[in-house]
């Protein structure tokens, strides 16, 4: 007799989510680039807003495959860049790879949670490439304004989770058992629920949200990345 055994994919690199960060903190847009970025962020958001409506699962799913995209981005280009001109990078090409593997877990979470139709799974392919090849483009053109983007984007999803949240404070969304990917990644309970996944997930992202406008501070004052320590060791 054949048994198969299922295992449970258990990432080496583990940590306990700062469920204590400022979730509510708003970067005022002042400059061309800052209103820019943000004007875009907000006009995606309807779009999202309008497909999505209240599939709070759904719409996370989405975002996230687009979220981890920025870090893997940024941290290719300034790798690189790193190899070209034989410099060190401060620290922040292990920073952005860094947030992009923490995308993509809250991604994997979400998948457990959704389980996406095959109409879903070819938009988020649709969206991974244009976005992709976009933001590429952009952080060529203009780091600033990319990560100022970035952290709009963050504070979007910030509120999309902060939603949720009350969906399932509010009965609308069952609070059901987390998965055991999220439980093995946030060292979570084992008796955690989908609110306790929300909850490290939004803590998460507002971190990402306080990296990225950190990062636009220091083009915005003329500096390269390098000149600033990065806030790596977070995850």
């Amino acid at each position: 007799m054949f048994v198969i055994k299922l295992c449970v994919f258990q990432p080496w690199d583990t940590y306990n989510s700062d469920v204590s960060i400022d979730v509510t903190k708003h970067h005022v847009p002042k400059s061309f680039a800052d209103k820019f970025a943000y004007r875009t962020v907000k006009f995606l958001r309807v779009l999202s807003d309008l497909y999505f409506k209240e599939r709070y699962g759904c719409h996370a799913m989405m975002l996230e495959t687009i979220a981890g995209v920025p870090g893997m981005v940024g941290g290719m280009l300034l790798h690189l860049k790193s190899l070209r001109k034989f410099e060190h990078s401060g620290g922040w090409i292990k920073a952005l790879l860094e947030e992009a593997e923490n995308e993509r877990m809250h991604l994997m979470t979400m998948v457990e949670l959704v389980k996406p139709s095959w109409h879903e799974r070819l938009l988020v392919i649709t969206a991974q490439g244009v976005f992709f090849n976009a933001f590429f483009v952009f952080y060529l053109i203009s780091p600033k304004a990319a990560h100022r983007f970035v952290g709009y984007l963050e504070e979007e999803a910030l509120i999309s989770y902060t939603q949720h949240l009350k969906a399932i404070e509010s009965g609308k969304v069952e609070n059901v058992p987390a998965p055991a990917i999220a439980i093995d990644y946030w060292r979570l309970p084992k008796d955690a629920t989908l609110k306790d996944v929300i909850t490290v997930i939004r803590a998460d992202e507002a971190h990402h949200r306080d990296v990225n406008h950190f990062a636009s501070d220091i083009h915005h004052q003329g500096k390269q990345l390098k000149e600033a320590p990065a806030p790596i060791g977070y995850h």
